[in-house]
């Protein structure tokens, strides 16, 4: 038990000091003191006591050469945002069977879809419902024959930074006579 006592006693220890040490001080910094305790263990502390001892550390000192920055271009540019709206599903002239004249329409916003803007969607060039902040749209009950859709994206302030190009897609629904 004394051994297992000893071992974990010099593995913190060992421990403590390369902690101490792998965060070098430097004179103006700190001051670090060392003592013996009852049991004869080291102990380092930024507290001096009675029969403590100023641990002597020595300094590091980095010296880094200076950049001239005075060919750098620091003065603040604005970034060109270039969208690309893409329509994934449907695909060009695909036939869509469905009975309850259901088509779901899928698309992608390059480089990224940032906050605040809208994607308005058109069918056969009239708006369909509410500009809305994601890309995918579900449209029920759409008319059997030849449909085209497009999306635009929309800024902050409602203006058109973007727009798809027109997808045409076919409804097929069954007649009942």
């Amino acid at each position: 038990m004394e051994y297992v006592e000893e071992f974990m006693m010099k593995s913190f220890l060992s421990l403590f000091i390369l902690t101490v040490l792998a965060f070098p001080v430097t004179a103006g910094q700190a001051k670090v003191y060392v003592w013996r305790d009852e049991n004869g263990v080291l102990v380092f502390s930024d507290n001096p006591r009675p029969g403590a001892e100023e641990a002597k550390i020595k300094e590091n000192n980095i010296n880094m050469p200076s950049v001239d920055t005075s060919t750098l271009d620091i003065k603040p540019q604005k970034i060109q945002d270039k969208y690309q709206v893409v329509i994934s599903q449907p695909e060009q002239n695909a036939t869509i069977r469905d009975n309850s004249g259901s088509v779901f329409i899928a698309g992608g916003i390059k480089p990224i879809f940032k906050r605040g803007h809208l994607i308005q969607l058109l069918l056969d060039g009239v708006p369909h419902g509410k500009p809305q902040d994601h890309s995918m749209f579900a449209l029920r009950n759409i008319d059997r024959g030849e449909h085209q859709i497009k999306m635009e994206l929309l800024n902050e302030k409602g203006k058109i930074i973007a727009s798809s190009e027109a997808v045409t897609f076919y409804m097929h629904r069954a007649s009942v006579n």
